[in-house]
C-alpha cells in the first residue's frame, strides 16, 4: 500500500525488531551485493540478523512512498557515510534516517528538508560523569549535575539522543565537536537545541522533539524548518498499521 507523504509531514515509524525475525529471510533477498555484503563483515550472528532487518525495513518502508518496489531502491553515501536515494530515483525528494537500540528501530522519513532521529535504551551504568565531560558541553554537564540522581539517567539520554539526532540531521558526523552545542536536557523542560557555537542562526532553524516509545528507551528527533507536523506509524509482522500520536 502506497503512503502519501504532504510536504509539511514527517512520518516517523517504530519497528521491534525482535518480533520480525519472521520475515528475515525475506528481507535479505531484497537487499543489494553491497548490503549483503556489509551484512557478511559483522562477526556475530545477532548483529548480522540486526542488520538485515533493520536495512530491509528500510527498503519496505521508504518504498510505500515512491514508485519502486524495495529492492529496486538505490542509495548514495555522502562523505561522511549518510545515506541518500539516488537523485534520478528520487521523484518524490525522500529523505530519511534511521536508528537502532537493544531490538528497537525507529524511521523517521520527510521530503525535501533535513532530519535526524536517535533511540537509545537506558542503561544507568552508562551515564556517569566521565562520559558526560567527553561528549557533553560544559552547559550541558552543570545542567546534568543539578539534577537530582534520581533524575540524571533520563537526562543524560535526553542529552544523548538530542545531540545524536541533530548531529545526524546535519549529516556530517562529527565534524563538528559535540562540546560545541548545547541542547534542553532535564525531564519536563522544553526540547531545544539552545545554541551553537559555530552559527547563531542554527538554533531558530532546528525544531527538536522528545519521541516517547516506552520506559526502557529514549528517543528524539531534530528536523530542519518549523512548517512542518507528526504523524507516527507501527511497523508489524505482514502489515503496518498508522497510529496518530501512539509514541509520540
Amino acid at each position: 500500500m502506497r503512503l502519501t507523504l504532504e510536504k509539511h509531514e514527517v512520518h516517523v515509524w517504530r519497528a521491534a525488531l525482535d518480533d520480525l525475525r519472521a520475515c528475515l529471510d525475506n528481507l535479505s533477498e531484497i537487499l543489494s551485493d553491497d548490503e549483503q555484503e556489509r551484512a557478511n563483515r559483522y562477526r556475530f550472528r545477532k548483529d548480522r540478523e540486526c542488520f538485515v532487518l533493520a536495512r530491509g525495513l528500510l527498503r519496505r518502508i521508504l518504498s510505500r512512498y515512491s514508485d519502486l518496489s524495495p529492492k529496486q531502491l538505490k542509495f548514495d553515501y555522502n562523505a561522511y557515510g549518510k545515506p541518500d536515494l539516488k537523485e534520478e530515483l528520487n521523484r518524490h525528494e525522500l529523505r530519511f534516517n534511521v536508528s537502532h537500540s537493544d531490538g528497537l528501530a525507529l524511521y523517521a522519513v520527510t521530503r525535501d528538508r533535513a532530519l535526524g532521529v536517535d533511540v537509545e535504551r537506558i542503561r544507568a551504568e552508562f551515564c556517569d560523569e566521565q562520559i558526560a565531560e567527553r561528549f557533553f558541553s560544559p552547559v550541558e554537564v552543570a545542567a546534568l549535575r543539578a539534577l537530582p540522581a534520581s533524575l540524571q539517567p533520563q537526562a543524560f539520554f535526553n542529552c544523548w539522543t538530542r545531540k545524536e539526532a541533530y548531529i545526524k540531521a546535519r549529516g556530517k558526523g562529527l565534524s563538528m565537536p559535540l562540546d560545541q552545542f548545547d541542547v534542553s536536557l532535564s525531564p519536563g523542560e522544553p526540547v531545544a537545541l539552545l545554541k551553537n557555537r559555530y552559527d547563531s542562526e542554527e538554533a531558530s532553524r532546528w525544531v527538536l522533539q522528545e519521541l516517547s516509545v516506552g520506559t526502557c528507551h529514549v528517543a528524539s528527533i531534530a528536523v530542519e524548518g518549523h512548517d512542518w507536523r507528526l504523524r507516527s506509524f507501527n511497523y508489524e509482522l505482514g502489515e503496518s498499521r498508522a497510529s496518530h500520536s501512539h509514541f509520540l
